[in-house]
């Protein structure tokens, strides 16, 4: 069994992953034309292929959360939690087929922009500030938290130390803008799933071997099933002890759907590789982060659900003790990293890092694009020069990069960090889809009324959660994805009055879907067909 450090191989494997991915970038940068192009900086508009594109969705979305956090929670309560992976496939194709062409036709460079061009200023302003404090405060800070936590113990290396390093490294990779993040993405996206998918299968191989089956994966599999039958649903009923953070069939077609609309469709970070490319290779970019998407769980959540399997036999007690006595969730992974041999350990680790590093990246860039365009030049420097606009955006990188790593202590006495994550994001997300759906699929909804949405969400949001405490049970405690899906019926609704109450004549120069085609490609259309195929045939087996 490994120490909880890294041998001379391990170290040579991730040097090996650095010094490429270093030196790709490096010539990426060199590369373009200019590095003083905001367009080029903030979106490498028209230079992204749609390979670079996908891989880019993917190497933003999956971070230390998924590995770490994900895991811990496939090790609490099962596969059920892949429900946040396998129904993203299926929301990104409702994006690809009728948001993006939307947000491309009307050329569309931030979120922010285009909720000033569609309704005004005020609430434009009102979401970036929104969306630069939860990318820094929950965003970045618990990416940094479980990545910092995941290397130190599989490095030995002190919990600070890692989150300094995490944050260097990530720095290094974002200043040289959005091109140099979306190639090196195609490199941190191959290794992140390679080095996932041997850990899936190491621990697989661990667990046949314990229960006397040799190195045989498939008797693994088949262990996993006889062990833990509890862990292999993917819906929940009332009488099960997780259904407050996955509720039955919400997470298909309830407070799921909000969240991964939001996720995808109105967020800075994802939209952002898609923005700078032309429709068809943004769709297919798209459709591919959706096929990688499927194969999430099997490197995230497989590994948890094994460890746990393992630690009922009697193993890992130790390596698994969280505070009072009880098993930790989100060390399931960093445990199992320790099993695995020189070399191959190197290589779960690259993948770790990679994945750590491409996410903060990602989130980096969105900010200092955020800042730069719609807070700075609008705001303190209107006629700012072009080589000013990516200085700045560069300095915001680092700024916000150095308050998250201060934050980031913080978080150490959570539990699950991906159901924190998932429930306090959730506070927001309501409301930021009602307020791009409504604006970009009906006419006539009002400033007024995404005002009154963007200052009323958080609110409604957290009466629902604090009712129950605050009336001792006399209103009824909603788990977090059905309070979800009332705040955002309950936003759309107010909205829809606010508009038809106080309307006002449709002045915005956004194109909204009567102007835009939705026409998709036979060959799109075989791929959409396919993925839900995939999906169908998953939820009716695990059910």
């Amino acid at each position: 069994m490994s120490k909880n450090n890294l041998q001379t191989a391990d170290i040579l494997v991730f040097f090996i992953y650095f010094i490429v991915v270093s030196a790709y970038g490096y010539y990426i940068y060199r590369k373009k034309e200019s590095t003083d192009n905001p367009q080029d900086f903030f979106l490498a508009e028209g230079s992204l292929t749609w390979w670079a594109i996908g891989a880019s969705l993917i190497a933003s979305n999956i971070s230390a959360e998924h590995f770490i956090g994900m895991s811990g929670s496939g090790f609490a309560m099962g596969l059920a939690i892949a429900s946040y992976e396998w129904m993203s496939a299926a929301t990104l194709i409702i994006v690809a087929w009728f948001i993006i062409p939307l947000y491309l036709k009307n050329k569309i460079f931030t979120m922010p922009q285009f909720l000033a061009q569609r309704y005004n200023d005020k609430v434009s302003t009102i979401m970036a500030v929104f969306w630069m404090l939860v990318y820094v405060f929950v965003n970045l800070t618990s990416i940094i938290y479980l990545g910092a936590i995941a290397v130190s113990a599989i490095s030995g290396l002190s919990f600070g130390f890692c989150v300094v390093m995490l944050c260097i490294f990530s720095v290094v990779v974002t200043l040289g803008g959005m091109k140099v993040i979306g190639y090196t993405d195609v490199i941190q996206v191959v290794v992140l799933i390679a080095g996932g998918l041997v850990t899936t299968y190491l621990a697989l191989s661990l667990l046949a071997h314990e229960y006397g089956f040799g190195s045989d994966i498939i008797k693994g599999l088949s262990v996993l099933k006889k062990e833990a039958p509890d862990h292999l649903h993917m819906i929940f009923d009332k009488s099960s002890p997780h259904y407050m953070e996955l509720p039955g069939t919400s997470v298909i077609i309830g407070g799921m759907l909000v969240n991964n609309l939001a996720y995808w469709g109105c967020n800075q970070y994802i939209v952002q590789r898609a923005l700078g490319a032309n429709l068809k290779t943004a769709r297919t970019g798209i459709l591919f982060a959706a096929f990688l998407k499927l194969l999430v769980p099997v490197i995230a959540v497989l590994p948890g659900i094994i460890m746990y399997v393992l630690h009922n036999k009697g193993l890992f007690q130790q390596e698994m003790m969280g505070i009072g006595g009880k098993p930790k969730p989100d060390q399931a992974y960093p445990t199992l990293m320790n099993l695995l041999p020189a070399g191959l350990k190197g290589v779960a680790f690259a993948a770790l890092t990679a994945a750590i590093v491409a996410s903060l990246a990602g989130k980096a860039n969105s900010i200092s694009t955020i800042f730069s365009l719609d807070i700075y030049q609008k705001y303190f420097n209107k006629s700012a020069s072009e080589h000013k606009l990516v200085l700045t955006g560069r300095w915001a990188v680092i700024i916000c990069m150095l308050i998250a790593g201060l934050v980031t202590p913080a978080l150490r006495s959570l539990d699950q960090v991906y159901q924190f994550i998932q429930e306090y994001v959730g506070f927001f997300s309501p409301g930021v889809l009602a307020i791009f759906m409504l604006g970009l699929f009906w006419k006539r909804t009002t400033a007024g009324a995404a005002m009154a949405a963007a200052v009323l969400t958080v609110p409604i949001s957290s009466i629902l959660k604090f009712l129950p405490y605050w009336t001792n049970g006399a209103f009824p405690n909603y788990p977090f994805l059905d309070r979800m899906s009332i705040t955002f019926v309950l936003v759309v609704v107010l909205m829809v009055v606010i508009s038809l109450v106080k309307p006002r004549q449709y002045t915005s120069p956004i194109l909204l879907p009567q102007r835009t085609d939705f026409k998709v490609s036979p060959a799109f259309l075989i791929m959409a067909v396919i993925i839900m195929g995939i999906l169908t045939a998953l939820y009716t087996v695990y059910w």
